[in-house]
């Protein structure tokens, strides 16, 4: 009972950046123009979609959901480590590290499963286009986003409240700027047999069996364009990939190079980069690769923009006047 109660009352340090005392500001200043910039860039992705008509489709209908998600993603973590750069703080409650904890996985794996909904969005485009409005009608793609949302859901609950097993004995150390799941199991007490197998059940079914259905897509896409005879059909055709291909290389390429880094290299310093590129790089880019790499996104930032600019000048003049 002594040690349910000190783990209630425990508290974590996260020692990301607490060592860097001296450009503690350039540090803040850094982060807080990304995280604007991540925010800003995929609200106007899903502003964009939502207002132009020519954007209700199923590829943009899972690209605003995938903009959600990333916003939340990154809000996960990154306001809180503003704070303690901020105050000069290291500390996050037990309920803080655990609330972390779930809604770090939920849009970890709500971001995986949605690229894999859109790689299947382009497989059946490129490879049964006669049937892709039947396939990808609107009961499915709805149906797609909510599975998606809750299976995310639902594995980060069953990885999040086998925490609440575990004691803790002391107030612990994270070498990073979240709580990250496995280094809170580092810091457990008491044996985490079973959390470390949820977490390899967890990570087979939400990431590894998503990501072999993404490389099978884009192995029957590739497939389907070499066989085409015309160099135009196959530049369209891979045009109608690279945003999507490209935001998937660099999701988990990024998280791959998470996990090697920290099982390859004993150095929270290498460690913290990775974390860094994946939980606030990424985001803040997917929405620059979507509308640089597209022209009806452009498009429709365009026609969102001219829309919003207009009406700020006309409430400025009536305010003038």
């Amino acid at each position: 009972m002594e040690s349910g109660n000190q783990t209630r009352a425990l508290e974590f340090l996260l020692l990301g950046f607490s060592a860097k005392s001296d450009i503690q500001f350039v540090l803040f200043g850094l982060f807080l123009s990304m995280y604007l910039v991540t925010v800003t860039g995929n609200l106007l992705i899903i502003l964009a979609i939502c207002s132009d008509s020519l954007l209700h489709t199923p590829m943009y209908f899972f690209l605003s959901n995938l903009s959600l998600a990333d916003i939340c993603f990154t809000s996960t973590t990154v306001p809180k480590m503003l704070w303690n750069i901020q105050t000069q703080s290291t500390i996050i409650t037990y309920e803080g590290c655990l609330s972390q904890i779930f809604f770090f996985i939920v849009f970890g794996c709500l971001d995986n499963l949605l690229l894999t909904a859109m790689a299947y969005d382009r497989f059946v485009a490129i490879c049964h286009p006669l049937h892709y409005s039947i396939i990808m009608n609107g009961q499915f793609c709805g149906l797609l986003a909510l599975g998606s949302w809750c299976l995310s859901i639902m594995g980060s609950l069953l990885e999040t409240l086998t925490l609440l097993r575990l004691s803790f004995c002391t107030n612990m150390e994270i070498p990073h700027f979240f709580c990250d799941l496995p280094e809170v199991l580092k810091l457990a007490c008491s044996d985490t047999f079973v959390n470390t197998m949820v977490v390899y059940s967890a990570t087979g079914l939400l990431a590894m069996i998503p990501f072999n259905g993404i490389l099978l897509s884009y192995f029957q896409i590739v497939s389907s364009i070499l066989n085409l005879s015309s160099a135009t059909g196959k530049y369209k055709a891979f045009s109608m990939c690279g945003s999507h291909l490209s935001v998937v290389s660099l999701f988990y390429g990024t998280g791959l190079g998470v996990y090697l880094s920290s099982a390859a290299t004993s150095s929270s310093r290498t460690s913290l980069v990775a974390s860094v590129m994946y939980t606030i790089v990424t985001p803040m880019l997917n929405p620059f690769i979507y509308s640089l790499r597209n022209r009806d996104m452009k498009g429709a930032l365009r026609r969102l923009l001219s829309r919003v600019v207009p009406l700020s000048s006309g409430v400025s003049g009536g305010v003038l006047w």
